[in-house]
Order: C-alpha cells, then sequence, then structure tokens
C-alpha cells in the first residue's frame, strides 16, 4: 500500500494507485506541472548524458588513448547500468519514500558527473560512468512512477507528454552541445554542465516530490534481481567483446552465451515467482507488450542514430565536431516541427497506423543516410535528417502514449518498473549494436567491394539498422486497429 505526504488529500474517487491506495494532487487526478517538469528535466540531464559524448568521442578517445570506436563502451556502461538498477527503483521508493530516493540520487548523480569531468584513463570514465548511471536508475523512474500515481487516466496524454520530449531531444541536443564543448573549450565540460542543474533540482524536488512510501515492506526479490543483472551484464560484455577491432572468441561465446542462459533463466523464475522483481504479467496487454518489445527494438535503432551520425560525419567527411554536432541538430527541427500534430495524427488514424508509418518512414531515412556523401548538397542532407526527426517524435509519441492505455492504476507500479527498464536496455543496446554495426561493416564494405574508406562502415551500418526494422514493424502491423483507442479518443472504422 502507498501513502502520500501529509499534504496530500486523499483522493475522491478511490481510485487506487500503483502500490494499491488513493493518491491526490491538487483536484482529484489533476496533472501537477510542477512535478511533471522536474522530472522532465531530469530525465533530459540523463538522456543528456546518456548520448553527450558521442561527438566527443574522437577527442575522449585522443585523451585517454584509446580508438574512437572503444569510447562506446562508455555509453553503454552508463545506459545499462540504468537497465540492470531500475527493476529496484520501485522498491526503493515504496520502503525509503520517493522524495530521499529522488534527491539521493540527484545527488549522486551530480558528484558521478565530476567524477566523470577529472578521469585520466578509460576505465576509470567508465567506472564512474556506472555510478552516474547508478544514480540515474533511481532518479527518473522514481520520479515518473510519482506522476503516474497521481495522474488520472483521462489526463494520462498530457502527463505522458510532458515525459516524453526529454527522449526527443536530448539525444540530439546533445551531439550539438557535445561538439561545441569539445571544440571549443574541452570535453571535460560535457559533464560539468550536470553541476548547476543538479543543484536547482535538489532544490526543486524538496518542495515538489511527495513523499510516497509503501506501508507493506515486502522483501526485495534478490534472486531475481542477481539472475537478471548477470543476464544483462554478460550480454553486454559478449556484444562489446564482438565489437573490439580483434575480438576474443572465448569472451564473445562465453558473454553471449551466457547472457542468453542467465536471461532466459530469469524470465522462467520471474513467471513463477509469486512476488517477481519484474512482473512479466502486464506483457498479456496488447498494447502495453507492443510498447515494451517492439517500442525498446525501435528505441535501440533510433538511439544508434546520432551516436553514429556523429562519428560519420566527423572521421567519414573529415568534419570538425561543432559542425557534425550542429548539423546532427537537424534531427531535434524535426522533433519539434512534428510535435503538435502528433496528437492529432494519433486521433485520427489511430496508434497503430502511425506505429507503423512511423517505423516505414524511419527506415527509409537510414537508407537515405547511407547514400550521404562529402558531396551532398547541404540542405539535402539537413531535409534528410529534419525528416528522420519527423519520424523519430511520431514513433516516440506513439510508443509512449501506447505503453500504459490499458494499464490498471494497480498495476501502474509493475508495469512501469518493467516499461522503464525495457526501454533502457533498448537504448543501451541500441548504441552497442550500433558500435558493432560499424566494425561488421568495414569487413562486409569490403567483401563486397564498396570500397574501404573511412565512411564505408558507417553506410553499411545505416542499412543494417533499417533492416532490424522489420521487426518492430510486422509487431505493429498485428496489433488490433482499436489499440490505445482510450488514450487517443480515435474512433476505428469499419
Amino acid at each position: 500500500m502507498v501513502r502520500m505526504g501529509a499534504e496530500q488529500p486523499t483522493e475522491a474517487s478511490g481510485s487506487a494507485t500503483a502500490g494499491g491506495a488513493a493518491t491526490a494532487a491538487g483536484r482529484p487526478g489533476e496533472l501537477r506541472r510542477g512535478l511533471a517538469l522536474l522530472v522532465a528535466g531530469a530525465m533530459f540531464m540523463e538522456f543528456l548524458d546518456g548520448t553527450v559524448i558521442a561527438p566527443a568521442a574522437p577527442h575522449i578517445a585522443s585523451s585517454l588513448a584509446v580508438p574512437p570506436v572503444a569510447v562506446n563502451v562508455a555509453i553503454s556502461a552508463y545506459v545499462l547500468t540504468l537497465a540492470v538498477l531500475i527493476p529496484i527503483s520501485g522498491w526503493l521508493a515504496d520502503r525509503f519514500g520517493a522524495r530521499r530516493v529522488f534527491m539521493t540520487a540527484v545527488a549522486g548523480f551530480t558528484l558521478a558527473s565530476i567524477g566523470c569531468a577529472v578521469t585520466t584513463t578509460l576505465p576509470l570514465l567508465v567506472a564512474a560512468r556506472v555510478v552516474q548511471g547508478a544514480a540515474g536508475a533511481m532518479m527518473v523512474p522514481v520520479g515518473r512512477l510519482v506522476v503516474l500515481r497521481t495522474t488520472a487516466k483521462a489526463d494520462l496524454v498530457r502527463a505522458i507528454a510532458y515525459l516524453t520530449w526529454p527522449a526527443l531531444v536530448a539525444p540530439v541536443v546533445a551531439p550539438a552541445l557535445g561538439g561545441l564543448l569539445t571544440t571549443y573549450a574541452s570535453w571535460r565540460w560535457i559533464f560539468l554542465i550536470n553541476v548547476p542543474l543538479g543543484v536547482i533540482g535538489l532544490v526543486l524536488a524538496r518542495r515538489l516530490v511527495p513523499e510516497a512510501r509503501g506501508e507493506e515492506r515486502a522483501g526485495l526479490d534478490w534472486r531475481g534481481f542477481l539472475v537478471t543483472a548477470v543476464g544483462v551484464a554478460a550480454l553486454v560484455v559478449g556484444m562489446e567483446a564482438l565489437g573490439s577491432p580483434r575480438p576474443d572468441v572465448a569472451l564473445v561465446v562465453l558473454g553471449l552465451g551466457g547472457g542468453a542462459v542467465a536471461l532466459v533463466a530469469a524470465v522462467r523464475y520471474l513467471r513463477r515467482t509469486p512476488r517477481p522483481l519484474l512482473d512479466l504479467g502486464e506483457l498479456h496487454v496488447e498494447t502495453f507488450r507492443v510498447a515494451a518489445l517492439g517500442g525498446s527494438g525501435y528505441r535501440a535503432v533510433i538511439t544508434a542514430i546520432p551516436f553514429l551520425l556523429a562519428l560519420f560525419f566527423q572521421l567519414g567527411f573529415g568534419w570538425s565536431a561543432a559542425r557534425a554536432g550542429l548539423v546532427v541538430i537537424a534531427l531535434f527541427v524535426g522533433n519539434v516541427a512534428i510535435k503538435p500534430v502528433t496528437t492529432p495524427l494519433m486521433r485520427r488514424l489511430g496508434i497503430r497506423m502511425v506505429m507503423l508509418g512511423a517505423i516505414a518512414g524511419s527506415a527509409i531515412c537510414l537508407l537515405g543516410m547511407a547514400l550521404l556523401g562529402s558531396s551532398t548538397a547541404l540542405p539535402l542532407l539537413l531535409g534528410l535528417l529534419v525528416l528522420s526527426g519527423v519520424f523519430r517524435s511520431i514513433g516516440f509519441t506513439a510508443y509512449n502514449s501506447s505503453a500504459f492505455a490499458d494499464v490498471e492504476p494497480s498495476r501502474m507500479n509493475p508495469a512501469n518498473t518493467l516499461m522503464s527498464t525495457l526501454q533502457q536496455l533498448g537504448a543501451g543496446l541500441g548504441v552497442a549494436v550500433g558500435a558493432l554495426l560499424v566494425r561488421l561493416g568495414g569487413d562486409v564494405a569490403t567483401g563486397a567491394g564498396l570500397g574501404d574508406g573511412p565512411d564505408a562502415p558507417y553506410r553499411v551500418a545505416f542499412v543494417l539498422l533499417a533492416v532490424l526494422l522489420a521487426v518492430p514493424f510486422v509487431e505493429a502491423l498485428l496489433m488490433s486497429r482499436t489499440a490505445g483507442d482510450a488514450v487517443t479518443g480515435h474512433a476505428a472504422r469499419p
């Protein structure tokens, strides 16, 4: 059971929250904009640090004396630490209180950012990123859970709109910001900018985040946590080893094979245990399942795009980090331009059709990126990136809007935990897969006679990413035509 702080009145309607008790925020079920914006700001800071390294990778690599592609391990370590630790965020919030956990996480994230800025070796950078990811795993899921708990179903689309924009904006603002800071200052400043943001977040969190916690202190499912963590960690180690210039076959087999076995065992265990760390029951809900599985696959591919583009323009075209970052921001222009139209689109066409269009459009844009060259007219290049940003925004909004459309309020806590875990896992694996495809792309390009220039591996990687989008496309194709109508207001035509 969940109780809010003393200042929160009991919800008159008696609607259940994720922990089973009624909550309120102002009027019954009213969307608290201040809280939603604070959580969105925390999400922005977390997502920003997930991709801000990309344009600075060559400079970081030079400073730390490692190959540029090797720096992707710092990105993957950060995002996948989030995926491993997110499952315990809901338990921590119920046990120690949302406000306390949120504020501790913001403080830890800020201190870890300082650690990243002063590091002198890649292992130390990765270690600091792991600490940063651990703090992020507590910060954003707990904040989002509070917003979901205190928002009525009728206001859910508006609440999710606040929580969607960081995922759209941060990954495409990051290349520009990272490129400018790296070119004109130092790559270390890309982490130091978190310090003032963290201080502001701490001040606002004390005022805006309610002290929600569980009255029934269920024990943590340590077995489920350990098996899941081992599976994810082994999978990442295997993929990183496979993507290295000289793969260690034993490490690849051990990582990928061991990870697969551990994750299968985790699924079997989680489905049998009475109170699992990750409750897989919501996967029976069609809209949630598509958003969790197909949406994570879509997110993995889309998350890899800014990372690959920044390296493609620098190593393939010979551009500076600042120029590459500023050009990639065209993705952000597409995100913003289409945002006011996404909700009317879903209301008019339905979530299923919007998803299919976004996936197909994203695949076409990836194929277009594979054809770009240093002599491509800048307006044409920018137009392609803007269009990719349009489909990116539409796809993310469709998946996020459908995720909790049919989830019961009493199931919001486990659903949010599972969704957050799979989304972060998808984002983290997306960067790792992107780096892997670049390495494989060099061999494919040479074998197929496509050239051995520094741009060839990236062209192949874009094509392969487009092929991977076939999986979420098929899953969306099998959706019901009326899926998500409860939150979009779409009236399906016979």
